[in-house]
């Protein structure tokens, strides 16, 4: 089921997963067409690295895309949303 709003507006969830298995809400988020801020800052470093590798490759398959704000920080996008950075704020590298 899409949940999309038709007054023109797109939803945005901010997910701070607790544990590795909690990181799929993100894919799943994105499947419903959501935007998704996720921060893994709660994950340990090798857990971090494992849930974006697995939100990645699930927004990859989706044919959406993503964009690293932070080290613990990524931005999710469905297809048909664009992630677009001003000139000059490029300081997180994806």
């Amino acid at each position: 089921m899409v949940n999309s709003r038709s007054d023109g507006w797109h939803d945005v969830v901010v997910l701070m997963p607790d544990q590795f298995n909690d990181a799929l809400e993100a894919v799943l988020a994105v499947r419903e067409q959501r935007t998704v801020v996720l921060n893994l800052s709660r994950l340990t470093p090798d857990l971090a690295q494992r849930a974006a590798d697995l939100v990645s490759g699930g927004v990859h398959a989706l044919d959406g895309q993503q964009q690293r704000i932070s080290e613990t920080v990524l931005l999710l996008a469905p297809a048909g949303v664009a992630i677009n950075r001003i000139a000059g704020t490029d300081r997180a590298q994806p």
